[in-house]
């Protein structure tokens, strides 16, 4: 049994993480490298979603592998952190935001099909995933307990934006997003977050704003901000994860909400 770690942007690997890794595991939908071994104190699996030297962008993330990956190789929960373009106008450059709320109207992968493992008509395991909040109260819970004894400040709530990526968005998408109740956007946990759900894993996700998203300032942050923000990303984030991992290892974890699944009497 074994904590994941989803990994993005300016965070490529756990810093003191005792691991053989990151090595391939093969799945239906195709490989994915993972780092298994021992981290603060628990066992955890790590994936960093670009790869180090980033040569994934977001349109070439492998959001079936690797959480089937997750899946397989005996992960409980699953721990995701990303850096993110603010859209509330009232939080600073440099927050953390622990979202307990989705927009993911799209629902679908980088290369256009639908996001889900359910596929085959008539496969055992397909099903409705239902649910009141899509990420885990008990993972939350421990991101933020996390975050207050790490001594980093971490916002209660919010709404995730995912948007599809390369390109980020114009002014007039952001004010859509905006009106929709939109905390943050960034471009791969909405995907992560219904894969999680389809596949019973139990998932939170931590944001870090590294800038204002078009339109939220009078004047665009500008690209060295980003940058010197998504640096600094990596140590908030370890820190934060650091102190969350035993939390989330030693608690009972239970998915939130539940995969109605259809018997041949439906």
């Amino acid at each position: 049994m074994a904590i994941g770690i989803l990994t993005g942007s300016g965070t490529y690997a756990l810093p003191g993480l005792e691991s053989t890794g990151p090595l391939p595991v093969y799945t239906p939908w195709g490989e994915a490298l993972v780092s298994r071994g021992t981290w603060a104190g628990a066992d955890v699996l790590h994936i960093s979603r670009h790869n180090p030297g980033h040569p994934r962008l977001s349109n070439h993330v492998t959001h079936r592998a690797n959480i089937a990956a997750l899946k397989s190789e005996g992960a409980t929960a699953v721990l995701a952190v990303t850096v993110c373009g603010a859209v509330d106008p009232s939080l600073e450059l440099g927050s953390l935001v622990c979202f307990d709320d989705l927009h993911f109207l799209s629902n679908r992968l980088p290369d256009g099909s639908l996001c889900t493992f359910f596929t085959e008509p008539g496969a055992r395991e397909r099903g409705h995933w239902i649910y009141e909040r899509p990420f885990s109260a008990t993972l939350r819970a421990a991101l933020l307990a996390g975050g207050a004894e790490a001594g980093v400040p971490v916002v209660d709530g919010g709404c995730y934006g995912h948007v599809d990526g390369p390109r980020f968005n114009t002014a007039a998408e952001i004010r859509s997003l905006a009106a929709a109740g939109v905390t943050a956007v960034s471009q791969t946990a909405g995907p992560e977050t219904v894969l999680c759900g389809e596949a019973e894993l139990p998932y939170a996700l931590l944001g870090f704003l590294t800038d204002y998203a078009n339109g939220v300032q009078d004047e665009a942050t500008p690209v060295s901000t980003l940058v010197d923000m998504m640096a600094a990303s990596a140590d908030a984030f370890g820190s934060v994860l650091r102190a969350a991992v035993p939390a989330a290892a030693a608690s009972e974890q239970t998915p939130p909400g539940i995969v109605y699944r259809f018997t041949a009497s439906d």
